[in-house]
């Protein structure tokens, strides 16, 4: 049985990095996103590369941008920016099968809304996240900086997907409980505001404690609003949900000498808000900390840490520069 033919829609960091693989793992794939990195790939091909120092360079790669592409699609893999999700979900509604399946690779929980509610009635529509970050080198070149797989949704056209792309740099975890996943991992994401606003590499912020400890309290933060709404994280981390505040918030000698150690980071590693704020792109911060907020207005509470979180970034994208981390914890947790 031939494999499903896979497009990449939004291919940008993560969609060419993902792609990538699934195209050397065998698995057809056609990518869809940006004029400036079709001519980039073009000239030079699509490398890849991973903080185990493994590398690999595809020269045939079918990159597009007429969205038209998507016809030829039995999946549909989402990974534009979750602000662009309406505008995606349109062209996929105008150009795909009716016998499509979309997968949201997507940060947030609620853009998996607007695709059921755009695409529900004739395409089919499942969950998936990215656990990992990469960054664009230039010339083609994707790093994926940290440790991490992908999960989706445990169906049947996904397992055979997952069974394709194998165990590479970018293989497939299935679950059943993609709702508690996608909590999970935006606790993790909670991170991805704070790097951002440090200016630094993952490593470069998570050197000083002062900005873990914000990072530490807008988990807990969430922790609380989430207990409070009857929805339970997954792990999908090395410790609990849970735990992570306490990882996080531990002093120096601890953090560095046992977590650090234990967490697959390399230098080049930064969180793609870091990216968003540097290129003075729109951030997906109300996908992240936002959704928290928004959980938080539902129950009749307050969210002051994450909302403060928000706030900054939305400060950030109009121009405010990078914060020290003994700046950024007396704004947030006003000590």
């Amino acid at each position: 049985m031939a494999a499903a033919k896979v497009v990449i829609h939004g291919a940008g960091s993560v969609g060419c990095f993902v792609g990538g693989c699934w195209q050397a793992a065998g698995v057809p794939v056609s990518f869809l996103g940006r004029q400036s990195f079709a001519a980039e790939i073009a000239e030079h091909g699509l490398s890849l590369a991973d903080f185990t120092g493994w590398q690999r360079r595809l020269d045939s790669v079918d990159y597009r941008t007429d969205p038209a592409v998507l016809a030829e699609a039995d999946i549909i893999a989402l990974t534009v920016k979750s602000g662009a999700t309406e505008e995606a979900a349109e062209q996929i509604a105008r150009h795909a099968r009716d016998s499509a399946l979309v997968i949201s690779f997507q940060n947030g929980i609620s853009n998996l809304d607007v695709l059921r509610r755009k695409l529900g009635q004739r395409l089919q529509v499942a969950r998936g996240i990215v656990q990992f970050n990469v960054a664009y080198l230039g010339e083609g070149r994707f790093h994926k900086g940290v440790a991490g797989a992908l999960y989706a949704e445990d169906r049947p056209d996904i397992r055979a997907l997952a069974a394709t792309v194998g165990d590479g740099r970018a293989a497939l975890k299935l679950s059943e409980d993609m709702t508690g996943v996608a909590w999970g991992k935006l606790l993790i994401n909670l991170n991805n505001a704070v790097n951002a606003l440090s200016g630094k590499t993952l490593l470069g912020e998570f050197a000083e404690r002062d900005y873990r400890l914000v990072v530490a309290a807008s988990q807990r933060e969430a922790l609380a609003l989430l207990k409070r709404a009857g929805i339970s994280p997954a792990k999908i981390a090395a410790v609990s949900p849970g735990l992570l505040p306490t990882v996080i918030g531990s002093p120096n000698w601890l953090f560095k000498n046992v977590f650090l150690r234990s967490w697959k980071i390399d230098e080049k590693a930064r969180s793609s808000m870091n990216d968003d704020l540097a290129a003075g792109r729109k951030t997906e911060i109300e996908y992240i900390n936002g959704e928290l907020v928004h959980l938080a207005e539902k129950l009749g509470v307050d969210a002051p840490i994450n909302g403060a979180i928000v706030r900054l970034i939305h400060e950030a994208e109009a121009g405010r520069g990078p914060l020290r981390a003994q700046e950024l914890r007396r704004e947030v947790l006003g000590r």
